[in-house]
């Protein structure tokens, strides 16, 4: 019986799923702390992370806390990629760089590509699954 490799069977969109993940994170926790003086929105660049994740050996878990325990080679950041901070539209008075509306339309716009690609997974599981049964 061949061998089957996942990696190279799901292809980046295992490595997407985290990405958009770990993005509806940070979106979540903008959103969560609209109100909070001197909170700064953070973000992924979903492109740079997707295509360093592809180039490097896989992906690192971050730990947004300092209790969480870190894995082996953990550098922070999904993929090697950190959070950044987001330049704000309009300054507030209270150093919060949270522009509620666009956080809640890039939250909704990343659960649409997080729900996307779990389908996708989805079907090139049900597809390995006819393969390894050959029926």
């Amino acid at each position: 019986m061949p061998i089957i490799n996942f990696d190279a069977a799901l292809g980046s969109h295992q490595r997407a799923l985290l990405i958009e993940a770990r993005r509806a994170q940070l979106l979540a926790s903008n959103v969560a702390n609209a109100d909070t003086p001197n909170y700064k929105a953070r973000d992924i660049d979903f492109r740079a992370a997707l295509q360093q994740a592809g180039g490097g050996a896989g992906l690192a878990l971050a730990a947004d806390n300092a209790r969480h325990i870190q894995p082996a080679g953990a550098a922070g950041g999904v993929g090697g990629i950190e959070a950044q901070y987001r330049v704000p539209n309009q300054s507030s008075l209270d150093g919060n760089t949270v522009d509620l509306q666009m956080e809640q339309s890039a939250f909704a716009d990343n659960a649409l590509r997080y729900e996307a690609t779990l389908k996708f997974l989805g079907g090139r599981f049900k597809g390995l699954l006819t393969a390894i049964r050959g029926s």
